[in-house]
């Protein structure tokens, strides 16, 4: 397995874990919110209730978030390899590495930093469709593409 699938297989795993997380943040939420019901009634309960009631909506909001990362995600194929940056591309700058994908942060991997850049975000769609030896700026700040997997 090439550098490029790794990192691929490191950002997968990444968002399973973040989803996951979600997930049993809604359950735990879901078994205080029953806890509660069973308390005695009183403005207090309710005001509890309510509170934990708007957690678990906006959970469910991340939680849709993540879904819908995680569908594109899966949509890419690390194992295409082409001379342009487009989707699911490694690029390796002056600045950095790059992983056009969803915009999952950064992560360590052989002592590189590298960093999940949406092709939507200002940088990803700067350096949409272009190859090794270009350069693009973006914010002031100059990128040279010097490897493109």
């Amino acid at each position: 397995m090439n550098f490029k699938e790794n990192v691929y297989l490191i950002y997968k795993k990444l968002l399973s874990e973040k989803i996951n997380h979600i997930q049993q943040t809604l359950q735990d939420l879901s078994n205080s919110a029953a806890n509660e019901t069973k308390s005695t009634a009183g403005d207090k309960h309710e005001t509890a209730l309510a509170m934990l009631q708007l957690e678990q909506e906006n959970k469910r909001k991340q939680l849709n978030d993540l879904l819908q990362q995680q569908s594109l995600f899966n949509k890419l194929d690390p194992s295409i390899i082409s001379p342009y940056i487009l989707n699911g591309s490694l690029i390796t700058t002056d600045q950095g590495y790059f992983f056009i994908s969803v915009a999952l942060g950064k992560i360590h991997y052989k002592e590189k930093t590298i960093f999940a850049v949406s092709p939507s975000a200002p940088l990803g769609q700067k350096l949409m469709g272009h190859q090794t030896g270009e350069s693009i700026e973006v914010n002031g700040r100059t990128y040279h593409i010097t490897g493109v997997e």
